[in-house]
């Protein structure tokens, strides 16, 4: 098969690929309509170059079912992305600290002091038990800068920690 000829068969069946991927794939995961179409024309390259394609059916309808498969398969991987995320969101919420506690003390404490100040003194005061709206109160900032200079104090204590986080 050539590149002109699988050149036409996308154009003759964009519209029905495109239609099963909507019709199949759960309307929030539509930012992952293109990937579903682009796989379902690799899929069905490969097929179509590997002699797999019996010829049991118009390729159109061959198509619509790859991709209808296609979309299938996105669901339940975009599915279980979002179990996996909500799963960690819900450990990171029930002890936010545990993988900076798994550091002993004084790596931790050295790790800190080489951060900037403005994150340093977030991070100090976070790791001893200090909630946020108190942080904020005692620097003097809001509590969305706590946050943020803590997500990023954490970044840069793991880029500096390496593997030991």
């Amino acid at each position: 098969m050539t590149e002109a000829e699988f050149a036409a068969i996308v154009g003759r069946t964009k519209k029905i690929v495109l239609s099963a991927v909507r019709k199949h794939l759960a309307a929030r995961f539509s930012y992952a309509i293109d990937d579903v179409a682009q796989e379902t024309y690799l899929r069905g390259y490969r097929h179509l170059t590997g002699g797999w394609f019996r010829n049991e059916s118009a390729i159109e309808s061959w198509l619509y079912a790859i991709a209808r498969n296609e979309s299938l398969r996105m669901n339940k991987k975009l599915m279980r992305e979002e179990e996996k995320a909500e799963k960690a969101a819900q450990q990171l919420n029930e002890n936010p600290h545990e993988d900076l506690l798994r550091v002993n003390k004084e790596n931790l404490d050295s790790l800190i002091s080489g951060l900037p100040e403005k994150y340093r003194n977030v991070m100090t005061l976070k790791i001893r038990g200090k909630t946020e709206n108190e942080i904020a109160r005692q620097l003097g900032i809001n509590t969305g800068t706590v946050k943020s200079r803590f997500a990023r104090g954490k970044e840069m204590l793991q880029k500096i920690a390496g593997e030991v986080i």
